[in-house]
């Protein structure tokens, strides 16, 4: 749906390789089921390195990195600490999201997840080609010569570049109040993910950085009560019928948990399993833990 006729638009800060961003897709899929296409979201990429010497000049390393993983498990999104050969720069990767939206936008955020689970459950470099087009492989209906042949393309580093000036906006507003923006290339941007959210009538609330799902829920509130809300669904393939990219264990868990209650993960992956034995949905290994889809 057009964001003309949408009530509120949610422009979405992001970057695949921030795993705070990747932590935080529990609650962007609870706020996708919620809402549906009352909801017009718009991915803008980051772009947090350009060269991986920037991480190394910070001290990163594989092992850091593989190590750092430990600490986000408490959110519950899969990942792999097997280390990779190298750290690695987010340019290329947004390069390839931009690309996908200018060639096939239905694709987008196929491609952006995509990327976010070869980074964090895989050790491949998604700052090589043969990296991107071993990502591109897994999201249905896309050509990744294609995208690849316009990574480097002057509409592509045009649209890539109006991104990241767009997250490097943030000097000034809520975000930085509340200590979420960050300066590490200049000017003061949003961080991964950051969401922005504007009413129809021209108002905007921020939720900057990693927040709750509550966090995102009350700027909702705020900007428009007349949208409706859907309750949760009372088994896990009814979620995943409702997202064809499918979805990881916390992620269901996040859409069926009951209002104001907790999210249980267990549950969750009792009625995923129910569903494989059934025959209504797959499961597919990835990082420690899968990714189901309705059959």
């Amino acid at each position: 749906m057009s964001s003309a006729l949408t009530p509120i638009s949610v422009t979405h800060f992001s970057d695949p390789g921030c795993p705070w961003a990747y932590s935080a897709s529990p609650a962007i899929a609870a706020l996708q089921w919620r809402y549906g296409d009352q909801l017009d979201w718009k991915l803008l990429t980051i772009g947090l390195a350009e060269d991986p010497e920037v991480y190394v000049e910070r001290g990163y390393t594989p092992d850091r990195q593989a190590k750092g993983y430990l600490a986000f498990r408490r959110f519950g999104m899969p990942f792999s600490t097997e280390p990779r050969a190298r750290v690695v720069a987010t340019g290329r990767a947004c390069r390839a999201i931009v690309a996908t939206r200018l060639l096939a936008p239905e694709l987008e955020y196929a491609v952006f997840r995509a990327l976010q689970f070869m980074h964090f459950c895989t050790t491949a470099l998604f700052d090589t080609e043969e990296g991107i087009a071993a990502a591109l492989e897994h999201v249905d209906g896309l050509d990744g010569s294609v995208v690849l042949a316009a990574l480097d393309e002057p509409r592509t580093e045009e649209v890539y570049q109006a991104d990241r000036a767009a997250a490097r906006s943030a000097a000034g507003g809520a975000t930085e109040f509340q200590g979420k923006a960050a300066q590490s290339d200049g000017p003061v941007r949003y961080t991964a993910p950051s969401l922005l959210f504007t009413h129809a009538d021209g108002r905007t609330l921020e939720a900057g950085g990693f927040q709750p799902l509550e966090a995102y829920d009350v700027c909702i509130a705020n900007l428009d009560v007349s949208l409706t809300r859907q309750a949760p669904p009372a088994v896990a393939v009814d979620a995943l019928r409702a997202f064809p990219l499918g979805l990881t264990t916390v992620e269901v868990a996040a859409i069926m948990a009951a209002h104001l209650g907790a999210t249980d993960t267990v549950a969750a992956e009792e009625s995923l399993i129910d569903a494989v034995t059934t025959g209504e949905a797959t499961r597919h290994a990835l990082g420690d833990d899968a990714l189901w889809t309705a059959v």
